[in-house]
């Protein structure tokens, strides 16, 4: 029935404030307001429909994904919408598009390696969109390893130009999204040649399109890659491939914030320091690591809705069956999950506050805490898109069959999602950056050079590596102090070891490339320390509103007692806790299922997504799915007939048996 609430009752069960649960999860008053405001004015908005997107052929997918692309540009200028206001807008019309490459990317990368002078004359066109950019850097051969990319742009001093060229196929830029069919200009990345020099990777603003025709300009040779995973999901994207046969473009061109080149071809480093360039890697990461939240608390707010409607066996005297949510295997497999959502979501706040002092530190010249901010982005990037991925999968087998139609919203947000694991570094290689951070570090404890941030638990080594946890019952697991010390013992045991095998090697490189998959799981210990830490800071604040710090509370003991349990070997192994404290740990995560059981409905709903943002039945706020599923399901092109195309053709001459027999 339209207009009842079929999560009403367990709605009633909360016992906290939902309301302020809400402006915790946005980050603050004023964040919740604007995505509220934003997420309705979206999901209101017919011209933002997503109806039937899943079943659109590409082509006319893309042109579907183009006209909301304009109409959202449209609306934004109508509004008058700030730069943070059309953001949101953008995030909340919720489809892959070449405007994602053009302000995510293409804007901050002039921003963050051109002069003054450059972001003078290329900010204002690009901000008006005048033109149309993306980041080209990926090659068909070549992505986690930049230093390897193949194009080059050699400088004639004749002309006062660079030659930009694509030397082999694999020098072809491949991935860049807005690339294949939208974009006018690209900042690309090459090896810079002067002088018969070559200097390594810089940026250099390409134009590779006619502004009056959109036909490539000669010299380029541009494309898309072609279909991608999924129905809908990131097909919406022209991801491309881009070729250069001796493109000729001004010296200016060349993003000159930290080296130039000068017209007589002699390569300068300019006075601003080139670790300045990592601030935009920093503040990538921490976006990304913001999305995965946002991805992960989508997957669970469908997964534990529907886990609340789903009702299987249980049945007594004919009454009615169990709610799916209540069985503690779905319980054990879904709240770790949300609460892992939140545990992302603070751990996010925290970079955005971490980006802001390596900003401020670096324009003052202080570069002591980069390596270790650096280390940091890129462990999180890859342990929260790495446990989003696998947990929206989850979600969807949570929801039994149901979550494999398209129309439960699950499958194209993991098609959607998925690429993360790869782009912005590759989650492995970046664990292994990581290693190697923690590696240096371990190496300079005797030095007396103080480790910093989120190392700092390293300074206190020798402690680390004796003690032994104290727990006796079960509720002492709930003590910040209890669990915080296990993971930092965990993981300086874990990284003191790898250092002490690495030892052993005569040549260094070679035991790092032995003993990678040993430094990948120190690497991921001292990540998950990180979130486990900064979850415990937040409770740490002052918290408002009935019982939420409560439900906080529940939450981070769920996040950090499951890691525990789930990565018992490691803790076992460094000898800090006993198998006795590992049982307590696990009837303490237990008891915690069922304190979160009555709130789980409430806790999705602080998330404040609308049914348009969701775009799942299984999901919707009023519970109503069977309906709505059954409903869906005439929608399908297919049921447009009730005797398929090509039914005469093929099957009918089967039924009677009209298939000429071939001769032989």
């Amino acid at each position: 029935m339209e207009g009842v609430d079929y999560l009403a009752d367990e709605r009633k069960k909360a016992e906290f404030d939902v309301d302020e649960m809400k402006i915790i999860w946005a980050g603050s008053r004023h964040h919740f307001q604007l995505s509220d405001r934003i997420s309705k004015l979206v999901a209101n908005d017919p011209g933002f429909s997503k109806e039937g997107r899943t079943m659109l052929p590409r082509k006319e997918l893309f042109k579907s994904t183009l006209r909301k692309a304009a109409y959202g540009w449209k609306r934004i200028i109508e509004l008058r919408l700030t730069e943070e206001e059309a953001t949101v807008l953008r995030r909340y019309v919720d489809e892959p598009a070449f405007t994602d490459l053009h302000w995510g990317m293409f804007i901050p990368a002039i921003k963050g390696q051109g002069t003054d002078e450059q972001q003078k004359k290329w900010l204002p066109l690009a901000q008006k969109m005048q033109l149309i950019g993306c980041y080209a850097q990926t090659e068909l051969g070549h992505g986690s390893n930049v230093q390897g990319l193949e194009t080059t742009a050699t400088f004639d001093p004749q002309t006062d130009e660079f030659v930009i060229h694509s030397p082999t196929l694999t020098s072809s830029k491949w991935w860049p999204g807005g690339l294949g069919k939208v974009s006018t200009h690209a900042v690309v990345y090459a090896r810079l040649i002067t002088d018969g020099k070559d200097y390594g990777i810089n940026g250099f603003i390409v134009q590779l399109r006619s502004l009056e025709d959109h036909k490539p300009l000669p010299g380029v040779t541009v494309g898309d890659i072609g279909m991608k995973f999924g129905n809908g999901a990131y097909n919406s994207m022209d991801n491309g491939v881009l070729r250069f046969d001796h493109v000729r473009i001004p010296r200016d061109q060349m993003l000159m914030r930290a080296s130039q080149v000068t017209k007589e071809g002699k390569y300068v480093q300019s006075d601003v320091p080139r670790q300045l360039l990592y601030g935009t890697m920093v503040y990538v990461r921490q976006t990304i690591v913001a999305d995965a939240s946002l991805a992960m608390s989508r997957a669970v707010c469908i997964a534990t809705r529907y886990s609340a409607v789903r009702r299987q066996f249980g049945s007594q005297n004919g009454g009615q069956e169990t709610q799916v949510i209540d069985y503690k295997t779905q319980q054990n497999r879904l709240f770790p999950l949300l609460a892992s959502a939140y545990a992302f979501r603070f751990v996010g706040e925290w970079l955005k506050w971490l980006y802001t002092d390596v900003t401020q530190r670096l324009q003052a010249n202080d570069f002591s805490t980069l390596p270790e901010a650096h280390a940091c982005t890129a462990g999180l990037k890859s342990l929260t898109t790495s446990a989003t991925a696998d947990g929206i999968e989850e979600c969807r087998k949570l929801c039994g069959g149901h979550g494999y139609l398209c129309s439960s919203g699950l499958p194209e947000l993991f098609a959607v999602y998925v690429p993360a694991c790869t782009y912005e570094g590759d989650n492995v290689v970046l664990q292994l950056q990581v290693a190697r951070f923690l590696m240096k570090t371990v190496s300079q404890l005797g030095t007396g050079k103080k480790p910093v941030g989120t190392t700092s638990y390293m300074g206190r080594i020798e402690y680390l590596m004796q003690c032994r946890s104290d727990v006796k019952q079960a509720t002492e697991w709930m003590k910040p102090s209890a669990i915080v010390e296990a993971y930092e013992a965990r993981a300086a045991r874990m990284s003191v070891a790898c250092a002490k095998r690495l030892s052993k090697f005569d040549n260094q490189e070679e035991g790092f490339a032995e003993l990678a998959a040993d430094l990948v799981e120190a690497a991921v210990a001292h990540c998950q320390l990180i979130v486990v830490s900064k979850f415990v800071e937040k409770l740490q604040q002052d918290i408002p509103g009935k019982g939420v710090k409560q439900q906080l509370e529940v939450l981070c003991g769920i996040y950090s007692l499951y890691l525990l349990h789930k990565h018992q070997g490691d803790f076992l192994g460094t000898g800090y806790i006993t198998s006795k404290q590992a049982s307590l740990a696990n009837d303490q995560l237990r008891a915690l299922y069922s304190k979160l059981r009555p709130n789980a409905i409430s806790l999705v709903d602080a998330f404040n997504y609308t049914d348009h943002y969701l775009g799942s039945i299984l999901g919707r706020y009023d519970g109503n799915v069977y309906p709505k599923l059954y409903e869906a399901a005439w929608k399908d092109p297919l049921n447009d007939s009730d005797v398929a195309d090509g039914f005469h053709e093929y099957v009918r001459p089967l039924l009677k048996q009209q298939l000429r027999t071939a001769r032989l």
